[in-house]
């Protein structure tokens, strides 16, 4: 969860690493710091809260120093304090970590015996002292770092540096991303490639159980038991601008905006339209051979995978189970070789998802990916990957990686339907034609940014909200809420409209705005029926429906309107009022928006 960088080479560190620690601070922010090679001493500078707090230090007591590592950190073992925030230091030896030591206490213990000193409630610290202890013991860095990870149990990414060996960085991973970068005579470690976009566009992924050494002018990676691994660098597409805000106030807002753009790049080189069919590159899974699909997520991407349900149901007609995956594994779930398991992340570093891969995988099913980032775990676990192209989301709460994911799984289910005979080549025709329309459609919303921020002065001050939709557009509803929980801390609650009387409809008063999402498709009559059922209980009423709607509008109490469009794409189009809607709210009252509390970008814990 935690972000950590490295740096050797020519220029002065503390500034790089920086701006390293700004691009991945979306990745946890209790506290940060940096540890420095100067004058040949390692040198620590840390902070409690945001990485503001660490320029400050900075500003009062700078380091020089030409190689170094740093961290910005979302705690799990030990509260935020200067103590418990990386790097850790013993001996000489300075470690970052990303992820969890689940036998640290053991070790810690063992340590202690020896006359170990801990200053810290923190796992990694034990990482410090294994590594000093091995270096006190004769041997190099690299090697100390070998024999301290053979003790360890448990995920992690490392970068490491040491007095004794100031040319040197040393990076290890254990289910927690890490990526090199390597430039002209200059190397950086990172745990995602936006921090290293400043310095190069060529990127080497290590996979779980390896080791890298690198210098200034060179990269050797091995695995944990000393083998030679010879990796090609990558080359990234992504460029430094796109991961700044280019004027926007906030990154959600910009990644709002760059949905039209992001819709259409990733459907761009997929679609055929003129045989209305979708080309999907070593793509070769048949209808035919899957008696049922399973799709796994978390989050956001849980929502899109309950969208993906009626789309592959509808389309390809394949029946389909959408779980939570951190839930999947700890059930024994059916599962075997004539399942086609579906798992959605943005980073493809989610653990509970990673997990419920594995254990998919065990059981013989086929599993494939929607993922953002190339080169993720994910991506080199499943034997497909639809790769978005949403390019970096620095904003926590989710926005165009989401709408990315929902054209990833329409495309792959017009695919599924188109292959197996359920879609006609003229039925094709209409389901691309519907989609190649879309991104002007998202511009027309987009258009309306101004009226549904003067809707949020309206309604910013309520403190709970419920969200209602109906087929297709419910997992929207659970979105929607989703958004508004997660940057304004106002409590809401998604629910299928027809569950409203089972329960919620309890809760319904003047003081409880509810936004009903009722676009003109086959579920319009039942909605149209709910809003009269919130109206006789004096609830207020935020109606998001189809231009031109005469009906709905006469039952709200004010309204936000989206273009026409295929039931198909309607949840994408629903979506993005939604997210305006939170985004304005929580400005108004004044949270953090790309920052939330409490949450990370990357959840590389279970």
């Amino acid at each position: 969860m935690c972000g950590i960088v490295g740096y050797i080479g020519p220029k002065e560190a503390v500034g790089v690493l920086m701006d390293g620690l700004k691009r991945l601070e979306y990745r946890g922010y209790d506290s940060s710091g940096i540890a420095v090679l100067e004058n040949g001493k390692v040198t620590l500078r840390r902070a409690v809260g945001k990485l503001e707090k660490l320029q400050a230090v900075l500003l009062k007591n700078p380091l020089q120093g030409r190689s170094g590592i740093g961290h910005t950190r979302w705690a799990t073992h030990g509260r935020p304090s200067e103590e418990n925030a990386h790097p850790h230091i013993e001996g000489g030896v300075a470690v970052v970590h990303n992820g969890i030591i689940e036998n640290y206490l053991a070790l810690k213990e063992e340590l202690k015996k020896e006359g170990a000193h801990f200053k810290s409630e923190t796992d990694t610290e034990v990482i410090s002292h294994l590594i000093h202890r091995e270096i006190k013991n004769g041997k190099k860095l690299a090697e100390a770092v070998r024999r301290a990870v053979s003790r360890l149990k448990g995920t992690y990414a490392l970068a490491v540096i040491s007095e004794d060996e100031p040319d040197k960085l040393v990076g290890a991973r254990m289910e927690c991303p890490l990526a090199v970068g390597v430039g002209e005579h200059e190397t950086m470690l990172s745990s995602d490639i936006t921090a290293i976009l400043n310095i190069t566009r060529k990127a080497i992924f290590l996979q779980d159980g390896e080791l890298v050494v690198i210098t200034p002018d060179g990269v050797e990676i091995t695995t944990f038991d000393g083998a030679k691994v010879t990796r090609p660098a990558t080359h990234i597409d992504w460029s430094p601008v796109m991961a700044e805000k280019s004027g926007f106030r906030h990154f959600m807002l910009k990644e709002i905006f760059e949905q039209p753009r992001v819709v259409a790049d990733t459907f761009r080189g997929s679609v055929i339209e003129e045989k209305g069919d979708v080309f999907l590159n070593n793509f070769n899974m048949r209808a035919a051979d899957i008696d049922k699909i399973v799709i796994v997520a978390c989050g956001t991407s849980w929502h899109a995978g309950l969208v993906g349900k009626f789309l592959f149901e509808e389309l390809a007609k394949i029946p389909v189970e959408v779980d939570l995956a951190s839930e999947f594994r700890y059930r024994d779930p059916l599962v075997d070789k004539k399942t086609l398991v579906l798992a959605i992340s943005q980073s493809g570093e989610t653990a509970d998802t990673l997990a419920a891969v594995k254990e998919a995988k065990k059981k013989g099913a086929s599993v494939i990916s929607v993922c953002n980032v190339i080169e993720s775990s994910l991506t080199r676990e499943t034997a497909w990957s639809f790769m978005t192209h949403a390019g970096p989301e620095i904003g926590v709460a989710s926005t165009k990686a989401f709408t990315t994911q929902l054209v990833a799984l329409y495309l792959i289910a017009v695919r599924l339907g188109r292959e197996s005979g359920r879609v006609s080549p003229e039925f094709g025709k209409t389901l691309i034609h519907d989609l190649v329309t879309l991104s002007k459609k998202i511009e027309h919303i987009l258009d309306s940014a101004g009226r549904i921020e003067a809707l949020a002065k309206k309604y910013f001050h309520f403190r709970d909200f419920i969200y209602l939709g109906r087929g297709i557009n419910y997992p929207i509803a659970l979105e929607g809420a989703l958004k508004l929980k997660e940057v304004s801390y106002i409590h809401a609650e998604g629910y299928a409209a027809g569950e409203m009387k089972h329960g919620p409809i309890a809760l319904i008063d003047e003081d409880m705005p509810v936004v009903v999402l009722a676009p003109q498709d086959a579920s319009y009559p039942k909605m149209l029926g709910n809003m009269e059922e919130v109206r006789a209980r004096g609830g207020r009423i935020i109606a998001v429906v189809t231009e031109g709607d005469k009906e709905a509008v006469l039952k709200a109490d004010d309204v936000i309107t989206i273009p026409a469009a295929s039931h198909r794409l309607t949840p994408l189009l629903l979506t993005v009022p939604l997210q305006f809607l939170a985004y304005y709210i929580a400005v108004l009252k004044g949270t953090d928006v790309d920052q939330p509390r409490n949450l990370a970008k990357s959840v590389t814990v279970e």
